[in-house]
């Protein structure tokens, strides 16, 4: 298991999002050499755990609990398939392209040490927008994108770390429970039915997952 590419984006003004600015740093490229990685801070205030990577709406993007955004190159190779055009590393707005990594098959709060001193935390599928599919360019995307319920995952930072391309994935951590990134996605979008079954994942889930969970569920938030 090893990181293909790690990808980082500038602010690009585009017709498709409804971000403040008008801006999304959704077009990521593969950095050229190293990239630092840390916790950006709670979501509305800090953008992308990647030093250089821009994250331009910070109402619905970034934050400690998406602080990366992993995709599988082999769900890329899917893509390609089924678009019949080529998609680069980072064509889907991730940071991090893998290979030989199960990532929309990842448990919650399952951990991967990347290179020699970064691990982060897996918390949650990505859900498809209006930015994702303008940027993709294809009709119905966002349909497309749910139903293959492929989504990539979302990790916090738990130790920080600096990565390059070619570092090796390792899972240092993997929950007993069976909460896949897939199955977060699918009790989000399609399958809400799913949702109490996500509670076993704990405080490892996506804060706003486990808040939705929660009600869905009958019982009282954490903080209430």
């Amino acid at each position: 298991m090893r990181l293909l590419t790690v990808n980082t984006g500038r602010p690009k003004a585009v017709p498709y999002t409804d971000a403040p600015e008008g801006a999304t740093g959704i077009d990521k490229r593969p950095a050229e050499g190293p990239v630092h990685v840390t916790d950006p801070g709670p979501k509305g205030v800090g953008g992308s755990g990647l030093a250089g990577d821009s994250v331009c709406d910070l109402r619905h993007h970034g934050g400690s609990d998406q602080a990366v955004y992993a995709f599988a190159r082999e769900e890329l190779d899917v893509w390609e398939r089924e678009l019949g055009r080529p998609l680069a590393n980072g064509a889907f707005g991730e940071n991090l392209t893998t290979r030989g990594v199960d990532v929309s098959g990842a448990r919650i709060g399952e951990r991967w040490r990347i290179g020699t001193d970064l691990v982060l935390e897996v918390t949650s599928g990505r859900i498809p927008c209006r930015t994702f599919a303008g940027h993709v360019g294809e009709e119905r995307w966002v349909r497309r994108f749910t139903r293959a319920a492929a989504p990539g995952a979302y990790l916090r930072v738990i130790e920080p770390g600096t990565v390059r391309a070619g570092d090796p994935v390792e899972i240092v951590y993997r929950p007993d429970h069976d909460v896949t990134v897939r199955r977060e996605f699918l009790a989000t979008t399609t399958r809400r039915d799913l949702l109490p079954e996500l509670l076993v994942a704990g405080d490892a889930l996506h804060p706003e997952t486990l808040r939705a969970a929660l009600k869905y569920a009958g019982k009282p938030a954490a903080d209430s």
